[in-house]
C-alpha cells in the first residue's frame, strides 16, 4: 500500500458564474486533510461577481493560480467546460502529479473526500476514472441522486495519471465524460462512482440548460459514442412517462439522436468500442430487471 499523502493530485477547475456557489467550493479544497499539489481555477469570461469571489478566496495561497479567459458570453453547453479545463491543464506541464482532477465550481465536498479518493486508486491498480456520488437539493430536501456504478461524475471526476495519456486526454466533444471512460475501458482500465463516497451538488443538474437542450445534448452524446436506435427509444419511451413535460422530453431525445444521424455528427468512439459498451449496458440493464422481478418499476432508471 501506499502512502496517502505522498499521492499527487492537481485540480483544474473551470468555472463561469458561480458568484452563489464557488465560495463552498473553495472552502472545501483548503480543508481537504489532503491538498492538491496545484490547483489551476479558470474563470471562463464570467459576468457576475465570481472573479472576485475567487480573488478573495485563494489570495496569497502559492499553491493555487487562476487564470481568466475572455470571451463572448454564448456558452455551448457540453464543450465550453471542457476547453476551459483543456487551458488550464496546460499550465500543468511542469507539475508532477499522479492523478488528474476535473473539478467544478458548483459542489461542496466532505475533507476526506480526495483522500478517500485516493485510498481506493491504491487499493485498485486497475482503476483508472472514478468520483463520488452526489446529493442535490430538490425541495428544500437533499436528495441521494442514483446513477451506475461504472458512470464517474464530471462534477468531480479524478484520473489516474496514466490512464489520461493513454486516452489521449478529455476530448473537446460533447460527451467527454462519457467518452472517457469507453475508450479507458476499451484499453483494460475499470471506471467507477464510488456510491458510499458522497459530495453536494449546490446547482441541479442540467438546470443551466434546461429540458428541450439537456435532452438533445443528451441524444447526441448517445450518437456520438455509438448507442443504437433501439437503447434511444427505450430511453425516450421512459422519459415520456416520467419527466415533466410528458411526452415532450422523450420526443425531443428521440428527436436529437435522429438529427445527429441526419446530419452525421462525426463518431468519437470506434465500432468495437461501441459495441463492448452497448453489451456493457445490456448486461446492466438485465440485471436490473432481474432485481425488479420482470418489468415492475424502472430498470432504465439509471442507464
Amino acid at each position: 500500500m501506499t502512502s496517502l499523502a505522498a499521492c499527487r493530485y492537481a485540480v483544474v477547475s473551470p468555472v463561469k458564474d458561480e458568484e452563489k456557489y464557488v465560495e463552498r467550493t473553495i472552502r472545501s479544497v483548503l480543508g481537504q486533510t489532503i491538498r492538491p499539489v496545484r490547483w489551476i481555477i479558470v474563470d471562463d469570461g464570467s459576468k457576475d461577481r465570481t472573479p472576485e469571489i475567487i480573488k478573495q478566496g485563494v489570495s496569497g495561497i502559492d499553491w493555487i493560480q487562476c487564470l481568466r479567459i475572455d470571451r463572448d458570453g454564448n456558452r455551448e453547453l457540453g464543450i465550453t467546460e471542457i476547453k476551459a479545463f483543456t487551458v488550464g491543464h496546460k499550465l500543468l506541464e511542469d507539475v508532477e502529479y499522479d492523478f488528474i482532477v476535473k473539478l467544478d465550481c458548483d459542489v461542496e465536498l466532505p475533507p476526506t473526500y480526495f483522500e478517500e479518493m485516493l485510498r481506493r486508486f491504491d487499493e485498485k491498480a486497475a482503476l483508472g476514472i472514478a468520483s463520488g456520488a452526489f446529493f442535490e437539493e430538490h425541495d428544500g430536501q437533499w436528495v441521494f441522486i442514483r446513477m451506475p456504478d461504472y458512470h464517474a461524475s464530471g462534477a468531480t471526476k479524478m484520473v489516474r495519471a496514466k490512464c489520461f495519456r493513454d486516452i489521449g486526454g478529455f476530448v473537446q466533444r460533447k460527451g467527454w465524460d462519457t467518452i472517457d471512460e469507453i475508450r479507458a475501458r476499451a484499453l483494460g482500465w475499470e471506471t467507477e462512482r464510488i456510491q458510499t463516497l458522497t459530495f453536494r451538488h449546490l446547482k441541479r443538474e442540467g438546470s443551466a440548460s434546461g429540458v428541450v437542450y439537456s435532452n438533445l445534448l443528451e441524444a447526441e452524446v448517445d450518437y456520438v459514442i455509438g448507442n443504437s436506435l433501439a437503447f434511444v427509444l427505450l430511453k425516450a419511451i421512459y422519459r415520456m412517462v416520467s419527466q415533466r413535460p410528458f411526452v415532450v422530453a422523450g420526443s425531443i431525445m428521440l428527436w436529437g439522436f435522429v438529427k445527429a444521424w441526419i446530419t452525421n455528427v462525426p463518431r468519437q468512439v470506434t465500432k468495437e468500442q461501441a459495441i463492448a459498451y452497448r453489451s456493457m449496458l445490456r448486461r446492466r440493464v438485465r440485471r436490473r430487471i432481474v432485481e425488479l422481478f420482470g418489468f415492475g418499476g424502472h430498470p432504465l432508471e439509471e442507464i
